[in-house]
């Protein structure tokens, strides 16, 4: 099984008609679980930006105000989510994790605050480092409140560079070097130097031409399948 988490402004549909996922999943017999980027609906709080409120979610529990009573995404992921797919359909206890952009941050810290529990994970042109990044910085100000502490345990790199040795989860990264956000936003040769330092077992590609876009996730995508297939029944 594989969770895949979208980025900013999607929802649970445009994993499933643009990647191109289906078929090489259908082939490795990889179940696709695509949840949606926030919580939805008039009472969920919201903001009139792009990159706040619904289909923002950042894939973390919000401490503060108004957010705090809807936007608890972690928990969704962790516990409510794997629990329904399971009662619902037959599937095997062996899971990893994918996204993109702010769904490339959700996955890599899921699998950073749950060792064991995923047996890979991957992204493309994930936010690595939120807590230094603008769309982290607005984020986090907002759901977690002005106290940076707080926000290290929702920051990749804060979370890796914490890490245990036996905490390690095979992790493999495409970025677009045509990425208009790679330099203001993404930044992942941030976590690839907390990586070499941790001798965490991290493959970072950088795909000469491609930009943030799902012509260049549908590109890569068979490759990340095959990655977390050979984690998952290797």
């Amino acid at each position: 099984m594989l969770y895949w988490l979208s980025g900013l402004t999607c929802n649970d549909e445009n994993f499933t008609t643009k990647a191109g996922a289906q078929r090489i999943a259908a082939e490795l017999g990889i179940a696709l679980v695509m949840p949606d980027t926030s919580p939805r609906g008039d009472e969920a709080a919201n903001d009139d930006g792009y990159d706040l409120g619904q289909g923002a979610g950042f894939y973390l529990n919000a401490t503060e105000a108004p957010w705090a009573a809807h936007y608890r995404m972690y928990d969704y992921l962790r516990d409510e989510l794997p629990a329904l797919i399971r009662s619902e359909f037959s599937v095997g206890e062996r899971c990893a994790v994918s996204g993109h952009s702010m769904g490339g941050h959700g996955a890599l810290i899921m699998a950073l605050k749950n060792p064991g529990r995923y047996a890979s994970v991957s992204a493309f042109a994930p936010i690595v480092n939120p807590s230094q990044v603008p769309w982290g910085k607005k984020a986090f100000t907002a759901y977690l409140g002005a106290d940076e502490s707080a926000w290290h345990s929702w920051d990749s790199c804060a979370l890796m560079q914490a890490s245990r040795p036996e905490d390690a989860v095979p992790t493999l990264i495409d970025q677009g070097d045509n990425d208009p956000f790679l330099a203001g936003q993404l930044q992942p040769a941030v976590l690839a130097e907390v990586a070499r330092q941790k001798a965490w077992p991290l493959t970072l590609r950088i795909q000469p031409g491609y930009d943030h876009s799902y012509y260049f996730i549908a590109s890569f995508i068979e490759d990340h399948l095959r990655f977390h297939a050979q984690h998952l029944f290797g």
